[in-house]
């Protein structure tokens, strides 16, 4: 990577980071593309290089931010996943990502606020940064699954929405209970969407 790549990419994470700075303490409806460029010390005009607005960079900051926890939460459970059934390698990666969003409530509630499920798919599919396409490592463990199932991308999109609400109500707001009593409940119901979509065991 030459000077000129190096110094745009620090121009560029330097915008993202500013952005995230003011959208997890001032909030994102009341922080300006001004107030973005300002604190990270670029032009507006340089702004519009890399974003095409304030939804954009929105945008990317969910993609980036949930490809590195799921990126996180691959890495840490890699082990532990080789020799569990597929419920509990998927619920392996869930309780590691609901841990770090437990330790990182800030970024839980700028994730919660914003995130859709076009905006995780993305996310899912490629990111750049992370160099890993998870969509791709979901579908290897549904091949791995010693059953096939009905439609794998809905099973994923209600477990997403799933864990999601219930991270909202128990991380940020102990309703109807803390996340530590309520993911025994959780990952139950995990199981049970799993279950039903499972159409057949593999000859």
């Amino acid at each position: 990577m030459g000077k000129i790549d190096i110094n745009k990419q620090l121009k560029e994470n330097s915008l993202l980071k500013t952005a995230f700075e003011f959208f997890t303490t001032k909030g994102f409806s009341k922080t300006s593309i001004s107030d973005i460029v300002n604190k990270a010390g670029v032009a507006k005009g340089t702004f519009y290089l890399y974003f095409k607005d304030k939804y954009d960079i929105r945008n990317r900051l969910i993609a980036h931010k949930s490809s590195q926890i799921f990126r996180t939460a691959l890495d840490e459970t890699k082990e532990i996943r080789q020799s569990l059934p597929f419920d509990d390698r998927i619920i392996a990666v869930i309780d590691n990502i609901i841990d770090q969003l437990t330790e990182n409530q800030s970024l839980m509630t700028f994730i919660s606020k914003n995130l859709s499920w076009g905006i995780f798919k993305s996310a899912l599919i490629t990111s750049k940064d992370e160099g890993v396409n998870f969509l791709d490592i979901y579908y290897e463990l549904i091949e791995e699954a010693p059953f096939e199932f009905k439609n794998p991308e809905i099973m994923l999109f209600m477990i997403i929405e799933l864990v999601s609400g219930v991270c909202y109500s128990s991380i940020l707001h102990e309703e109807p209970c803390n996340i530590n009593e309520m993911k025994p409940y959780l990952y139950n119901s995990i199981k049970a969407i799993i279950n039903q979509n499972k159409f057949d065991e593999k000859q």
